[in-house]
């Protein structure tokens, strides 16, 4: 069976949401790695008995430590896969040269509304349309290549309705696209 490793940060909703529609059906998640050692997501993690890390970015002198001890930390699992699911770091080339086949999920059709506060800044914008992006992970922040998006037409909604709008999207894509991926993964 395929393996992937989730890195998250916060509530772990996505985490949640692949391990409940994906974990032991098909793929296995080998491990979910958190940089904060207060998310939400450590308790959702436990749930289901996942193996669990939790590697403090803060205890790092740098991005670059922090991130050889990340790659570290998920080599071990020997993953076909590596999925962000609200991983709010920046990643470094010392982890983008050694970990290859990393997907992440971003609240905006990229390439508009990059990095930080993208549910803000789309839903101020003028765009009659929003959406979610899963693309591959590369040295550029969101910079990546597109692998799918999925959106809605806006309709007046307040911003509580569009994030959850969005996150409705997410929770129906990223399974599908992570399916499809390990399905394509060579061993």
């Amino acid at each position: 069976m395929k393996r992937i490793v989730i890195l998250f940060s916060g509530n772990g909703t996505n985490l949640e949401n692949i391990i409940q529609k994906l974990h032991q059906k098909e793929l296995l998640v080998a491990a979910a790695i958190t940089n904060n050692p207060k998310a939400k997501g450590i308790e959702r993690a436990k749930k289901y008995n996942i193996p669990l890390e939790i590697l403090d970015h803060r205890n790092f002198e740098s991005r670059e430590a922090f991130d050889q001890a990340l790659v570290e930390r998920i080599q071990k699992y020997s993953p076909h896969l590596v999925v962000l699911a609200g991983f709010m770091r920046i990643l470094t080339p010392v982890f983008t040269s050694q970990i290859h086949n990393t997907i992440n999920i971003h609240p905006s059709l990229l390439p508009l509304f990059k990095g930080a506060k993208a549910i803000e800044r789309s839903f101020a914008s003028d765009m009659r349309v929003a959406g979610v992006t899963v693309h591959w992970v590369s040295e550029e922040l969101d910079g990546g290549k597109i692998i799918d998006q999925a959106c809605f037409h806006r309709e007046n909604e307040r911003l509580e309705e569009f994030e959850a709008k969005l996150h409705k999207l997410e929770y129906e894509l990223y399974p599908k696209v992570i399916q499809n991926l390990v399905r394509t993964i060579s061993s």
